[in-house]
């Protein structure tokens, strides 16, 4: 009686805390694998898991399900489309359904959000809401039970954990070796690690920064550090700055108009003014990236010299407590909120870029329990693993192959800025990277694996081992997608063997994550890539590219149909069945040619004519996947597409065709 009426006191008073601040305690929880995190990696591990008929809890600081992806990143990051592939695939193919396409890379966060949960309820997972982990118990090199804090405090014991926060956090209460910062470029014998001071997003010389110009004495202006510039490659604890993807809209039905914020410092925006005044640009592009979503939204991004990243402001978060996480990003939403009332509003920003910026306000259909602002901050990178394989620029380059691979990557390699200076009497920024140009590469199953002295049933496919440039490589929420797949394969698999997770048979987890990819044994997409020696054959000479296309390579015709040349891709059908067909047309500068195609389905020749010239390709992708209509396809090897030069008068291209069951 004495703690209920307690209780009815504090609610009465307004004081209603958590169950757990009285030391209140749920009943341990036991479940074979539990995954801490509810990011987009979290979703779709807890879903393979639990599609593999093991028990899961889902533990979820976050009381929204996606993380970046649902709050905000709608504009995907993706490099090649070759390496996503599984789930994550999937993940777009469900958003492409809702768009009515085949896969869809641009989406509004609450299409997003309500996809994560299709996967969830679809499983019957079960996931603990606002959850933070506070400790981890471990035994003989196994974790055999982590607290987290919520509600209640909740014990919970697993075979298998797999940690897909964007933090690390239970990696680092495992006691699991991990990093924060920039390595030194000698470490690893890389080129683009430790300080850069580079000309991307970068200041124009002469930009002076003190408070009153010329005159030191006066300060420095909001934002710039004390610190001063190390040598080329060094090595430091700077954490590359963070940010929001800033959802908008510019219809005024679903649009609520952009207010002052609370603590408004007109003061910290004063770079941007000099900025402004050196480059007079005509729009807001130069200092806001800003990217067009479905239904009159945006995601917009950093960009330039002054923008949304708070730059420097962050180096605290990676090993900080909640409390502690909790004031960096409010003050991130502060600062963003600002920076976007500011260039609207006041009047020392030049007339068009504020009438521009007033056509944008807070979208009424997003995020409607946090007043239409995104619940996800940015975090590009936090704690990073030291594990039984580290990734680095030899991985994103080709130049060292892994043996264990459990997926791909494709990105640049891609740092944000990581600190604001004065370089010789003039503010700049410092650790943008940007280095292009990479294949799609594969990630070891070892880099999201700790060394087996650290931990033994850990699975870390976020916060993974590699360096500060291969991870600005790997980071992208597609790749976090197909680690935390192959994670929870690789947990399922250690499960049904009684192994650790550093002994788990890798080559059976290739297999299931290759045969079964959507984990519901559905038939598998057939791939044929140009590069298929065993399915592909060449007539004649064709150009080829390494980059600009789909997978490794793609090849280009520009004979205009003088020496006749074609390329035949004969899939491998395991299973008969409708398959609807599609090719792979890239984007490339000239590419102009009507590509002739022939399906062959067994039976019958259908032609089809492709422009490559009316295909439009959105997003940040090499090209699209255009339908060559739905075919009774036997099995076997019977069946064939055929790009050829015949009746063209421009550049052609064949890249890769693929079949998906229907």
């Amino acid at each position: 009686m004495k703690i209920k009426l307690f209780s009815i006191l504090l609610v009465c008073t307004g004081y209603l805390l958590p169950l757990s601040s009285y030391g209140f305690t749920a009943p341990p929880r036991e479940v074979d694998i539990c995954v801490y995190g509810g990011t987009s990696a979290g979703v779709i591990a807890a879903y393979t898991a639990k599609q593999l008929h093991k028990t899961v809890l889902l533990v979820s600081p976050e009381k929204h399900l996606g993380g970046l992806t649902s709050g905000g990143l709608g504009y995907t990051d993706i490099g090649n489309k070759y390496a996503i592939t599984g789930l994550s695939r999937n993940f777009y193919r469900r958003i492409g359904n809702h768009y009515g396409k085949l896969e869809q890379w641009i989406f509004e966060p609450h299409v997003a959000e309500a996809t994560f949960h299709q996967y969830i309820d679809a499983a019957k997972v079960e996931v603990l809401y606002g959850y933070t982990i506070t400790n981890a118990v471990k035994q003989n090199g196994y974790v055999t039970e982590i607290t987290v804090n919520g509600p209640a405090a909740q014990v919970v014991k697993a075979k298998m954990f797999i940690d897909c926060s964007y933090e690390g956090d239970l990696m680092a209460q495992a006691g699991i070796s991990y990093t924060v910062g920039r390595e030194p470029n000698a470490q690893y014998n890389e080129t683009y690690n430790g300080v850069q001071l580079l000309d991307k997003h970068q200041f124009p010389d002469g930009i002076d920064p003190y408070k009153i110009p010329g005159k030191p004495e006066s300060g420095l202006l909001w934002g710039i550090s004390t610190d001063s510039l190390a040598a080329h490659g060094t090595g430091d604890k700077k954490v590359q700055a963070y940010n929001f993807r800033i959802c908008l809209s510019n219809r005024p039905e679903n649009s609520i108009p952009i207010t002052k914020p609370d603590d408004y410092d007109p003061s910290r925006y004063e770079l941007l003014l000099r900025v402004l005044d050196a480059t007079q640009p005509k729009i807001l592009k130069p200092n806001l990236k800003i990217d067009l979503m479905p239904n009159g939204k945006t995601d917009i991004n950093n960009y330039g010299a002054f923008s949304t990243d708070m730059i420097g402001m962050n180096y605290n978060y990676p090993e900080a407590d909640p409390a502690t996480r909790k004031k960096i990003i409010h003050d991130h939403e502060l600062y963003t909120k600002g920076l976007l009332y500011f260039i609207g509003h006041d009047e020392r920003v030049p007339a068009h870029l504020r009438e521009q910026m007033l056509q944008w306000g807070y979208p009424k259909d997003e995020y409607t329990d946090n007043g239409n602002w995104s619940t996800q901050l940015y975090i590009r990178e936090a704690r990073r693993m030291i594990g039984g394989y580290v990734m680095t620029q030899a991985n994103c380059e080709g130049r060292e192959k892994v043996t264990d691979p459990i997926g791909m990557a494709a990105y640049n390699m891609d740092s944000h800025n990581c600190q604001r200076i004065v370089v010789n009497g003039m503010v700049k920024n410092e650790g943008d990277v940007q280095i292009g140009g990479l294949g799609p590469y594969p990630v070891s199953y070892r880099s999201i694996t700790p060394k087996p002295e650290d931990a033994k049933n850990v699975l870390v496919p976020v916060c993974l081992s590699a360096s500060h440039i291969a991870y600005g490589s790997i980071r992208m929420e597609p790749v976090f997608m197909v680690l935390g797949q192959s994670a929870a394969t690789a947990a399922a698999v250690a499960i049904d063997q009684r192994s650790s997770i550093q002994e788990a048979d890798v080559q059976k987890i290739q297999t299931m994550l290759r045969t079964n990819p959507l984990v519901d044994n559905s038939p598998a997409e057939i791939l044929v890539d140009d590069n298929d020696e065993q399915h592909v054959t060449i007539t004649g000479e064709w150009k080829k590219l390494i980059h600009g296309g789909y997978g490794p390579s793609l090849l280009t015709d520009d004979s205009k149909g003088a020496v006749h040349k074609s390329i035949r891709f004969s899939p491998a059908i395991q299973k008969a069945g409708k398959y609807e067909v599609f090719t792979y047309v890239p984007r490339l500068p000239g590419l102009d040619g009507n590509a002739h195609v022939k399906v062959f389905d067994g039976r019958t020749v259908k032609e089809v004519e492709v422009a490559a010239a009316s295909i439009k390709v959105e997003g940040q992708t090499s090209g699209e996947w255009v339908s060559l209509g739905t075919y009774q396809l036997k099995a076997g090897n019977g069946a064939y597409v055929e790009i050829d030069n015949h009746k063209t008068d421009g550049i052609i291209a064949a890249d890769a065709v693929l079949f998906v069951p229907r």
